[in-house]
């Protein structure tokens, strides 16, 4: 099974292009924070390419702009290439089945911006101590 669900910022601004045959595609750089901290108590990001397709591809580079908090749904793909000084390449990509835009409307990613991209501002939640206070 090769499925992976990603809830990042966008690290770059989605570039849009078409291939020969017409299709769109758009990728871009997200930033996941690992889920552990390393020795220094600091929690690093892995920037990953997504690649979406298509439909999905045309909505991302039109709604999508760096900063932006998002999730992506689908899988892990991997190519090699020869680069122009002839040696080997390799590169591996996230192809994108769905992404859901997490920033609010109007937004446009100052979450990501107000605390350098850690999180989002946790002033604005409540904490819960007991499940009665739930409201389901």
């Amino acid at each position: 099974m090769n499925h992976v669900t990603l809830i990042g910022y966008l690290a770059s601004e989605p570039e849009m292009r078409r291939t020969a045959g017409d299709v769109s595609v758009c990728t871009f750089r997200l930033a996941v924070q690992r889920k552990r901290a390393n020795q220094q108590g600091v929690r690093e990001a892995d920037f990953l390419t997504v690649v979406c397709w298509r439909t999905l591809a045309e909505i991302c580079g039109k709604y999508l702009s760096k900063g932006r908090k998002c999730a992506v749904e689908g899988s892990i793909q991997t190519r090699s290439w020869d680069a122009q000084d002839g040696t080997k390449r390799y590169g591996v990509e996230i192809v994108a089945e769905e992404v859901e835009f997490l920033t609010p409307k109007g937004d446009r990613g100052q979450e990501a911006q107000s605390d350098g991209g850690q999180g989002p501002d946790m002033e604005r939640f409540t904490e819960v101590d007991q499940d009665d206070d739930l409201p389901f």
